[in-house]
């Protein structure tokens, strides 16, 4: 029997397929969304006018930026966690590395709040923008409010947040039917992906997103700081290590790796997952395979930012 199913395992895992295409398009409010836009990109929203949630959710970068930490206010580090994309991230069942959040919102409120990203407090935010007459305006045409409360930011934020997506990658295309869309060493590149198991985290609309997995599950010798991961959540010993898989959608743009951004590269990640997570020495041919069907999953800059690129 057990032999069975392992039989019918590998079937779906090599032949079944587990990633489904980002859809062409999302529904969303477009007002809210573009006064969330404006909130986005501007540096109001920190305690020193300097950082913005763009700040370390860059266009330039796949919607993450380039850094091993990023920089917060008053020029503070923001260790030990690696800024994660947030294009496409409405996909994802949580947010935050560890799952602190539950959604959009919930998290662009505690990224606000926190005294490494952005430094502000409910009530210094409502008294700034309060006194904004620009910002007055547009909250009182969406929202229909004379007053801008905290929650309104955040509502705004999450709606424009849900606008960033990124379809039409390429390999999206092969799932649609066009199957000169990637090339052969490619579509060998996610013959490897799926038969040495990366498939396994790694898998539905986002690739990732919609599980928590333990980094090094078959070592004991990980060699890398934990940071917040989800027993900061849980309290659950286990789950030391334990991190929200993230998405490989846009995954050649986001560099550095890893939840404390100490993988510089895609082929080292490759390698160290094969270590960590898989138990296998992976070939370099197999890795340069590999990393060629990764490099399909970037797909458009979102609509509602292409203008600004």
């Amino acid at each position: 029997m057990f032999k069975r199913l392992i039989v019918f395992f590998s079937f779906v895992l090599l032949y079944a397929e587990p990633i489904s295409p980002i859809p062409l398009k999302v529904k969303y409010n477009e007002d809210k969304a573009l006064l969330g836009k404006m909130l986005f990109f501007d540096p109001i929203l920190s305690a020193d006018n300097k950082v913005s949630c763009a700040s370390c959710h860059s266009p330039k970068y796949g919607g993450a930026d380039n850094k091993r930490f990023s920089i917060g206010v008053f020029g503070r580090v923001d260790e030990p966690m690696n800024s994660p994309t947030v294009y496409n991230a409405v996909f994802n069942c949580w947010q935050f590395w560890n799952g602190r959040a539950k959604n959009l919102f919930e998290q662009a409120k505690m990224a606000n709040e926190d005294p490494d990203e952005m430094g502000m407090t409910p009530k210094k935010l409502e008294e700034k923008l309060n006194k904004n007459n620009k910002y007055k305006k547009l909250f009182s045409l969406v929202y229909k409010k004379e007053y801008i409360t905290y929650d309104m930011v955040f509502d705004a934020i999450a709606e424009f947040e849900k606008a960033l997506i990124t379809p039409n990658c390429r390999f999206d295309k092969y799932l649609r039917g066009n199957k000169n869309a990637i090339t052969e060493q490619e579509k060998r590149g996610y013959f490897l992906f799926k038969s040495y198991g990366c498939i396994t985290c790694h898998n539905g609309r986002n690739l990732g997103g919609n599980s928590f997995q333990k980094l090094g599950v078959l070592t004991v010798d990980v060699k890398i700081p934990r940071g917040r991961d989800r027993f900061e959540v849980t309290h659950i010993p286990y789950d030391k290590y334990v991190y929200k898989v993230p998405t490989l959608r846009n995954i050649a743009l986001t560099a550095p790796y890893f939840h404390d951004g100490s993988v510089k590269n895609l082929k080292e990640a490759i390698a160290k997952m094969g270590v960590l997570n898989l138990g296998v020495k992976i070939p370099a041919e197999d890795i340069k395979d590999i990393e060629a069907f990764l490099k399909t999953l970037t797909g458009e800059t979102p609509a509602i930012i292409k203008n600004m690129q």
